[in-house]
């Protein structure tokens, strides 16, 4: 995109740019000069969302996104409809009823009647009570809808005025309004304020008397569960006689333990005394133990008595769970019976086994030892099966306590959890909300004029729209303006232009002739300068085919100037309307030589040679083409003829588009020159035919741009 190319577009409209934007302002100025002034009101309610100063207990850390939540809703229901419409009827009820209302009366207003008045004050007055909206589907109550959007009291236009927002990161909401009246400004803020937090009490109120009995009954329910299961426990316990399963689990377990281990040491007191007494026994002969048995029988008599009771009383010790008094009786009978023992073992003081009395009251011992410890491994056994009974016996008993007791702890966990939110709902709804407006709207002064800014801003925007229009012209034009676009489109050269003519005729005498500068000048130095690069091209050629891919473009405009400008060099020239569909140049110049004549060999040679240096030979006209006057071979000889006559023949065809009326004649052309008019696009149509200009063996020179805009070319764009 060339961007040098689009100021330039700017700089030939200049005048509309700066004409648009003016036009502009003068309409806005007289649009916006009886504008009345406006008043800005403002409130602000505190939340205590983020403000936890108004709670009560501890502060409950609350997520960002919570926050920004419950902010939405609350601006969400403050630009409500239903809160709209509350200030809405307080509007119109204050207008119907006050001699000085707020705004000047609609033309609708204006017609009601004062029956029509009271019955909409009445109406108006109960929707406000119910906070009702207007049912549209009631012609009635859709008129009185249509009077509000009249005073533009309405939800819809109240809405383009009213800013309601969060201050920042702040615990409080602003709300704002603008409007011509600054008591209607204060009013409006005020009273969507106060609405507002009545509406939100009471519905918080609502709320929480609903939860609160919804809780009442919920814990009633809970605790008449939690009730029953309690005395089902305690109803099971006393029909099986169950006190305290962990204790007695726990005590039996502990006996248990007791016993096994009394048990063990029995077994192997049982087994180490009857092995070392079997010891003792085989130091003895027969005859040896004999005697030594006969010396004791009496006192051997009282020890097994005595150990008779030893294991009684053992037995009764370990049914009685090992009591300390039956221990102490034992060690009683146990320090008889050694005694005994020591009675025994004097008898042999003078006896010949005297030397084995050792041996002899060791193994008594060992053999009451055996027998105590013998006579307590069948008590310890049986109390140890009388416990294990008892532990399975509290098994089953265990099992539905415990099922008993889970249920109880579920039950028990959903009573507090209940009553704990019972307490909290209760508790809040002993405290007033935590709204409350903490800036009351007052009467604001005037706001600065947005008359100048509106006047300015209209400039700007005109302006900005010119722009944008002149640039989406500029970036979708694809017409060739310019000669540099010509050969940059067409991929050819240009060989010159010619600029468009500011007046509708021009004289060519006068332009060839007038040397007092000016755009006869101007053009006169153009056609020289095309001239001089055709007659560059031409070389020793002599015949000049001049056409254009369209018609209309300035052909004959051409052909005629450059026989002139060919005559101010002293050339002989023969200027050809070979244009048998548009017969431009016979219509101007009116010759009396005929191109149809010369190539049937009709005019004498001596017509061909006039006094002046141009010689025009026009057409007769009609649907023909060139191969229709002649044979191609006369045609050739009779164009070599005149080659020889003429210093340069310059034929004007006719356009491309149609087809073999121009391309015969560049058969015979030495070089061509094609017209092109600026301001068009090439079309697609004509693109086959420059393809056909391109592939011409040497013959093409170039372009010539007619038309052309001063202001462009002089820029060299």
């Amino acid at each position: 995109m060339d961007l040098s190319s689009f100021f330039k577009l700017l700089l030939r409209h200049k005048y509309t740019l700066v004409v648009v934007p003016v036009i502009a302002v003068i309409i806005t100025f007289f649009l916006v000069r009886n504008q009345p002034d406006s008043y800005i009101s403002e409130s602000q309610i505190a939340t205590g969302i983020v403000d936890q100063t108004q709670s009560f207990g501890a502060a409950a850390f609350l997520q960002e996104s919570k926050i920004t939540q419950d902010f939405s809703n609350l601006t969400a229901m403050l630009r409500s409809k239903r809160m709209l419409d509350q200030i809405s009827y307080q509007l119109m009820i204050h207008d119907l009823t006050n001699t000085e209302p707020y705004r000047k009366p609609s033309k609708l207003l204006k017609e009601l009647n004062s029956s029509a008045r009271a019955h909409a004050v009445k109406v108006y007055k109960e929707m406000y009570s119910k906070m009702q909206p207007l049912s549209l589907f009631n012609s009635d109550q859709n008129g009185l809808h249509k009077l509000l959007a009249s005073m533009k009291y309405d939800d819809q236009s109240l809405t383009k005025t009213l800013s309601v927002y969060r201050a920042d990161n702040s615990d409080y909401i602003n709300i704002s309004f603008e409007s011509e009246d600054p008591e209607l400004s204060a009013f409006v803020v005020n009273s969507l304020s106060n609405e507002f937090i009545k509406h939100y009490t009471t519905l918080v109120k609502v709320n929480q008397r609903k939860a609160i009995n919804f809780y009442s009954d919920l814990l009633q329910v809970k605790q008449d569960t939690l009730d029953a299961r309690m005395a089902a426990l305690k109803n099971y316990k006393i029909r099986n006689r169950v006190l305290n399963l962990d204790e007695q689990a726990k005590a039996l377990y502990g006996q248990i333990a007791d016993f096994e281990t009394r048990r063990e040491e029995a077994g192997k007191e049982t087994i180490t005394n009857l092995n070392a007494a079997k010891t003792i026994d085989q130091k003895f002969t027969p005859n040896k133990r004999g005697y030594a048995e006969s010396a004791v029988i009496d006192i051997n008599q009282k020890i097994v008595n005595v150990r008779a009771q030893l294991q009684d009383l053992n037995y009764l010790y370990v049914q009685t769970g090992f009591k300390p008094v039956l221990k102490n009786r034992i060690d009683s009978l146990q320090r008889v019976i050694n005694g005994l023992i020591g009675q025994s073992a004097d008898k042999y003081s003078n006896n010949p086994l005297a030397i084995k009395q050792d041996l002899i009251e060791q193994r008594s011992q060992l053999e009451i030892q055996h027998e105590i410890a013998k006579s307590s491994v069948k008590p310890i056994g049986n109390e140890l099966s009388r416990l294990n009974n008892r532990i399975t016996q509290l098994v089953p008993h265990e099992a539905v306590v415990q099922a008993y007791e889970s249920s109880i702890q579920i039950a028990k966990d959903e009573y507090m959890e209940i009553l704990a939110k019972y307490n909290q709902t209760l508790l809040d709804s002993n405290f007033t909300t935590k709204l409350r407006q903490i800036e009351v709207g007052m009467p604001g002064a005037a706001q600065p004029s947005k008359k100048m800014l509106l006047v300015i801003i209209s400039g700007i925007i005109s302006f900005v729209f010119c722009l944008v229009v002149l640039f989406l012209l500029f970036f979708f034009d694809d017409s060739v303006k310019t000669p540099r676009q010509l050969a940059d489109k067409t991929k050819m050269p240009v060989l010159g232009h010619i600029y468009k003519l500011t007046s509708p005729s021009i004289d060519l005498k006068q332009v060839w002739t007038d040397n007092q500068g000016g755009d006869h000048q101007l053009i006169k130095n153009l056609l020289q300068s095309i001239r001089f690069e055709v007659d560059t091209d031409l070389q020793d050629g002599k015949i000049l085919l001049i056409n254009s891919l369209a018609q209309a473009e300035g052909k004959t405009f051409l052909a005629i100037n450059l026989a002139y400008a060919y005559a101010q060099v002293n050339k002989k020239v023969l200027l050809i309307d070979g244009n048998f569909t548009n017969t431009g140049i016979t219509e101007a110049v009116k010759p009396g030589l005929f191109i149809e004549d010369i190539l049937t060999g009709h005019v004498p040679e001596q017509q061909l040679n006039p006094a002046s240096r141009i010689t025009v030979a026009g057409n007769k006209g009609g649907d023909i083409s060139l191969m229709q006057i002649a044979a191609e071979s006369q045609i050739t000889s009779q164009l070599q003829q005149l080659k020889a006559q003429f210093d340069v023949v310059i034929i004007e065809s006719s356009a491309l588009c149609t087809l073999n009326k121009a391309k015969e004649w560049i058969g015979f052309a030495d070089k061509i020159v094609t017209v092109f008019k600026a301001g068009r696009t090439i079309k697609n149509s004509e693109k086959p035919a420059i393809d056909y200009l391109t592939e011409l063996p040497g013959k093409f020179s170039g372009w010539v741009l007619n038309e052309a805009s001063k202001n462009q070319v002089s820029t060299g764009s």
